[in-house]
């Protein structure tokens, strides 16, 4: 199938890049055999942006898209994160191309007031719009004439390139890397573990208490580094949400501690994870991983597998495109009948 898909690529970060959702994705649809083409909005708006006047770049990227789609003839344009981009353009190469399909994905929490702009925003021109939460949330988003459904955050090898479950020596004992927020719930969750078990283990969090965030070479270093993470949100208990460090730390396997809240077991049970229900439930079992090695490499072995398996990029794109395109599914994929019309 003819696919462009439509992101940001960050080019203009020169390597030194956030691990991105798209990335594997576009890897996926090449394993698959798609003739696959990518935009980079905001590189091309960069690029092509004269004197440098920003607005100038934002209107040359939309007529730069048309031109791409005129010349390359897509059968689905497959979209990320590319604000730049408007509907008016989409809807003028709908026009253009009659049989055109347009998927949405977005993989940002539904707590977040702007996500919801931005969802909503894309529901006149998306088919189909694919969202990193599941249930009931994802119905509000129905417009008599797309599909919505739960997606699950790729994983890839190209990415997740560790096999941390096989490995005995560690620069750390246990990580957390996200962005602090004081209004978040983890924010003084993460400062409470820091009292209680830096004296213990050996324990590093990026993002928030002074620490400064991680990207690029120094974010997969930590990551081939660590033997246990956390995988935190802002906020717990949205059904089947976590943000794409799921797919980080399982996918290189690291041992993930996860919320019981968010009802993840239904992917993958106690021998794949550690589940906790609260801050002492958290600490034990931290301890106990801490103490057993054999244990804790077998669970991130096992979920390490259960994640590359049925979460890898080229499954999870394949899905996306199936469900767009009306399709039989090729795969019993585990999500879905998280899928609403």
């Amino acid at each position: 199938m003819r696919i462009l898909h439509i992101d940001n690529i960050m080019i203009r970060r020169y390597g030194n890049t956030k691990v991105a959702t798209g990335r594997k994705l576009f890897n996926g649809l090449i394993r698959n055999n798609h003739k696959v083409l990518e935009f980079s909005d905001r590189d091309i708006a960069h690029f092509e942006a004269p004197l440098n006047i920003k607005p100038l770049g934002f209107s040359r990227s939309n007529k730069r898209l048309i031109e791409t789609c005129e010349n390359f003839q897509p059968e689905l344009l497959l979209l990320g994160h590319c604000d730049i981009i408007r509907n008016e353009t989409l809807l003028e190469i709908k026009r253009l191309l009659p049989g055109l399909r347009i998927a949405y994905r977005n993989v940002d929490p539904l707590w977040d007031p702007p996500v919801l702009e931005k969802i909503r925003y894309r529901l006149p021109v998306a088919d189909a719009v694919f969202i990193t939460t599941g249930g009931e949330p994802l119905k509000q988003f129905l417009t008599g004439r797309n599909i919505v459904s739960y997606m699950p955050n790729p994983t890839d090898p190209c990415v997740e390139d560790q096999d941390n479950a096989a490995k005995t020596r560690f620069d750390r004992d246990l990580i957390f890397c996200g962005v602090g927020n004081t209004s978040d719930d983890r924010y003084p969750f993460v400062k409470r573990l820091h009292d209680t078990l830096d004296r213990e283990l050996r324990f590093d969090s990026f993002g928030m208490h002074g620490h400064p965030a991680i990207w690029g070479r120094a974010y997969d270093d930590a990551l081939a580094g660590s033997k246990m993470g956390l995988n935190l949100n802002r906020f717990e208990g949205w059904h089947l949400y976590s943000s794409a460090r799921i797919s980080q730390l399982m996918g290189n396997g690291v041992l993930t501690f996860l919320s019981d809240r968010n009802g993840l077991q239904r992917f993958f049970g106690e021998e794949s994870a550690a589940y906790f229900g609260d801050f002492d439930d958290l600490v034990r079992k931290i301890r106990l991983f801490q103490a057993d090695d054999g244990l804790r490499s077998q669970t991130a072995a096992n979920g390490q597998a259960f994640y590359r398996e049925h979460f890898s990029g080229e499954r999870v794109v394949q899905y996306i495109i199936e469900t767009t395109m009306g399709m039989p599914y090729s795969h019993e994929y585990l999500w879905q009948d998280e899928s609403y019309r």
